[in-house]
Parts: C-alpha cells; sequence; structure tokens
C-alpha cells in the first residue's frame, strides 16, 4: 500500500512516519518543505516548494492508494498579516482542495484530512461534550478555514471515487510538542507557583500516540466510511489536575494556589490575553464513542503513560535549563 504524508517533517508528521512504518509493508512518500532530520526507514521524500493552490502533486501522488494530509497553516496567537482569514484560506483551504482534487483524478481511493476540534468551537457546555453532529462553531480564522476545508471536501467526495475522513483533535502533546503545554512544562519544572487551583474545568486532549494510532487504523482499515471523526484520550482532565499528573511525572510538587476564576479573566482582559486565560479555565471536552464504535478502536495509551511519555523526552531536551 502506498501513502502520501504531507507535513511529514512536523511535530505530527515525523510521529506518524514512524507509527506507518511499524509492522507493516507500507510504502510511504513523505511530502515535506523542510528537510527531515532523522529520514523513517521505508519512506521516501518529495520536496515540495509552497503549499497553496497551484501547488503540482504529480510526481508525489504516483501510485499512492491513501493521502494523509497533515500540512496546514497552524494557528497563531499573535497573527501579523493584514488579512489572516485570507491567508489562512490560501494554505488550509485552497491547497487542501486542490491537493484532493489532483489525489481522486490520480485514483487514490482514501484522503484523510487532519482537522482541528476548533471547528466545534472554542468551549464546550458542563456535561455536552462536543461530537461530530454538533453545528460547526469555528471562531477564529483558523478554525474558519479548517471548517471550510471540511466542507470542500464533503463537496469533492460526491464526485469523486474517493472516501474523505476528517479527524478533529483536541491539543495534541507528545514529544515535540510546543506552544502553551510545553510553557507550562517549563513552569512546573522550574518550580513556579501557578494561580489555577480554583479552577473546575474538563477538557480533553490526545497524544501524539493515540492520534497516530487512530490514523493508522483508518488507513488499515477494509471499508471506512466517509465523515467526521472525533478524537481524544478518553480521559478528561481539569487544568489543576493536568498540572498535578505533570508534577507527578517529572517529580515536582504541584505548587498551585487558588485565585477565582473572575479574577484571573478579569486580569488575561487587562493583559490583552484573554484567549490563554479562557483555554485554562473553560471546558473543551470530546466524545468519541462513535470513533470508537466506527473503527473499532481504543486509544491504546493512557494519559498517565502518555505524560509519562512526554516529561522523558522533556527531560532529555534540557528540560527549563534551555528555555
Amino acid at each position: 500500500m502506498k501513502i502520501l504524508v504531507t507535513g511529514a517533517s512536523g511535530f505530527i508528521g515525523t510521529a506518524l512516519l514512524r507509527s506507518l512504518a511499524v509492522g507493516s509493508s507500507r510504502e510511504v512518500v513523505a511530502a515535506t518543505r523542510s528537510k527531515i532530520s532523522a529520514p523513517v526507514a521505508g519512506s521516501t521524500t518529495v520536496r515540495v516548494a509552497d503549499l497553496g493552490g497551484n501547488t503540482d502533486w504529480g510526481q508525489a501522488l504516483s501510485g499512492v492508494r491513501t493521502v494523509i494530509h497533515l500540512a496546514a497553516r497552524v494557528h497563531i496567537m499573535r497573527d501579523a498579516s493584514a488579512d489572516p482569514l485570507a491567508e489562512f484560506r490560501k494554505a488550509n483551504v485552497d491547497a487542501t482542495l486542490n491537493l484532493a482534487r489532483q489525489a481522486a483524478a490520480a485514483g487514490a481511493e482514501r484522503f484523510i484530512f487532519l482537522s482541528s476540534i476548533k471547528v466545534n468551537g472554542e468551549a464546550s457546555s458542563p456535561g455536552r461534550p462536543f461530537t461530530a453532529a454538533d453545528a460547526p462553531a469555528p471562531a477564529d480564522a483558523y478554525a474558519i478555514s479548517k471548517h471550510e476545508a471540511e466542507q470542500g471536501l464533503r463537496a469533492l467526495s460526491t464526485h469523486a471515487a474517493m472516501t474523505v475522513l476528517s479527524i478533529r483533535p483536541p491539543l495534541v502533546y507528545g514529544p515535540g510538542v510546543r506552544a502553551n503545554f510545553l510553557r507550562l512544562m517549563v513552569l512546573i519544572d522550574r518550580g513556579i507557583p501557578l494561580p489555577l487551583g480554583a479552577i473546575r474545568n474538563a477538557r480533553s486532549m490526545v497524544s501524539i500516540w493515540n492520534l497516530c494510532d487512530l490514523i493508522r487504523t483508518a488507513v488499515d482499515a477494509p471499508a471506512l466510511r466517509p465523515g467526521v471523526l472525533m478524537v481524544a484520550d478518553g480521559e478528561d482532565l481539569s487544568t489543576p489536575e493536568l498540572i498535578r499528573r505533570i508534577a507527578a511525572a517529572m517529580r515536582r510538587p504541584a505548587r498551585l494556589f487558588p485565585v477565582p476564576v473572575p479574577v484571573l479573566e478579569t486580569l488575561g482582559r487587562l493583559a490583552g490575553k484573554a484567549g490563554q486565560v479562557a483555554r485554562l479555565c473553560d471546558s473543551l471536552t470530546v466524545d468519541i464513542s462513535a470513533t470508537r464504535q466506527a473503527l473499532n478502536w481504543m486509544p491504546p495509551m493512557s494519559v498517565d503513560e502518555a505524560l509519562h511519555a512526554t516529561v522523558q523526552w522533556f527531560v532529555r531536551e534540557g528540560g527549563a535549563h534551555d528555555r
């Protein structure tokens, strides 16, 4: 089976290449704009100079049965572009649909698109986890572009003999994680007291291992139904509990003290960081029961196992001392 993976040099892409190489005769074509630091046995690399609506994928798609499209313009906390939505559309909508059309014309049978839980919205209601059946509520340019890409792929699939599957992950963590999750590990490692002890929320996450396992399961499934699948670890944590679990894996104390959530929200607004504070305080949970049923899939790694492995990577990389 020949598989094309775009975004192969990224955080998720590098892990997925390793996952696809395990116990299989899969032939993987790794498409990337930058050099892959540690090529995976059984894969060949195709350099793609640009990710846009006019990219020629002919060489990369030759003989490919399944496309796994990870490449994207990712969520940016402080986007300096004059028209962020236009930039997101170029990379996440135009480029995605261009690749999908060429894949269908080349005879690909499956197109797996990595979307985002942000298509559902920024926060879920208490006791109401997000599902694929919910009405989309994307709130920022990144989420809008992912939603529009899903819609375009759905329309394309009605006219092509290619099954299209979109996967919506929440926060993905594991070796190589960056942004807020990495910053949180640095703060915990440095023993900095955190004013988050009063938060009573619930957040779904997915480890890189569980996400890659789901994608591999979708690749290998004898029959694949088109649509949207939700993915998560299967255990939701509050922000304070996540900090305690990370601290335990680091063998560090969890230095938490309680500040009322309304006070945190006010301070966040005054500091221009309302979105970051909301992600710490709000709930965002995901129902993966339909995914389990559709693919007979269970997350193979527990949250504690995944956090421990992520902390081991963090320590190997120097922890907080080099950051």
